[in-house]
């Protein structure tokens, strides 16, 4: 665990808060997670090539071997920098910047190889196996990604942002009924209850002595 300090708070970053996350509910919106404790003390999750390796494993892309990595991983932090811009201006109501739209624009114009069907050894459809993804190809399936999902109002209205204050992570809601307030119940929603109950207790003076 380390600390960081800012404005003169100190903030523990656990391993918790660096660990990837896969569940905010789209291809964009991993990659926007990328960035933990969105806008108080971010906190950088994909920072050299093993985590970006992690990172498209589990997202289920395999880039070509002969891809630079390390101009890919600074490619995807400004990419994630444009869409975070523009998903967090639409929860927030206010334009995203010009450059961000053009970056966006620009990538989703590659286009990503199409899928191929072939037979397996007992002549079955099976997924054809591929060299991996250039760089700019996948790039551009997270920018249209985003683009499809701010393009549809249904999706675009699922957005939500973590209502946990450490947190912030902006995923999609696809639950029925009540909107969900917290990313993940067991993340942030026990954590935040639990916080709150406290800060009423030492309002109150309800705390134990110590």
């Amino acid at each position: 665990m380390t600390e960081r300090v800012k404005d003169g708070r100190r903030t523990r970053v656990t391993a918790q808060l660096r660990e990837l996350r896969f569940d905010a509910g789209s291809l964009s919106l991993n990659l926007i997670a990328t960035t933990g404790r969105r806008p108080s003390t971010p906190i950088e999750r994909m920072g050299d090539i093993d985590r970006l390796r992690a990172w498209c494993k589990e997202t289920g892309l395999t880039v070509h071997p002969d891809e630079d990595l390390v101009g890919l991983l600074d490619a995807l932090h400004e990419l994630r920098a444009c869409a975070y811009d523009v998903t967090a201006g639409y929860l927030h109501r206010r334009a995203p910047q010009e450059d961000s739209v053009r970056l966006l624009n620009q990538l989703a114009r590659v286009n990503p190889p199409a899928p191929q069907l072939e037979a397996d050894a007992d002549s079955l459809p099976a997924t054809a196996g591929s060299p991996g993804l250039s760089a700019p190809a996948l790039l551009s399936l997270i920018a249209r990604d985003l683009i499809t999902l701010i393009s549809d109002p249904k999706q675009r209205q699922q957005l939500r942002e973590c209502d946990s204050e450490i947190c912030r992570m902006i995923y999609l809601d696809a639950a029925q009924g009540r909107p969900r307030k917290w990313c993940s119940m067991q993340r942030c929603g026990n954590s935040t209850k639990a916080a709150r109950h406290r800060r009423h207790r030492e309002k109150t003076g309800d705390l134990p002595m110590a």
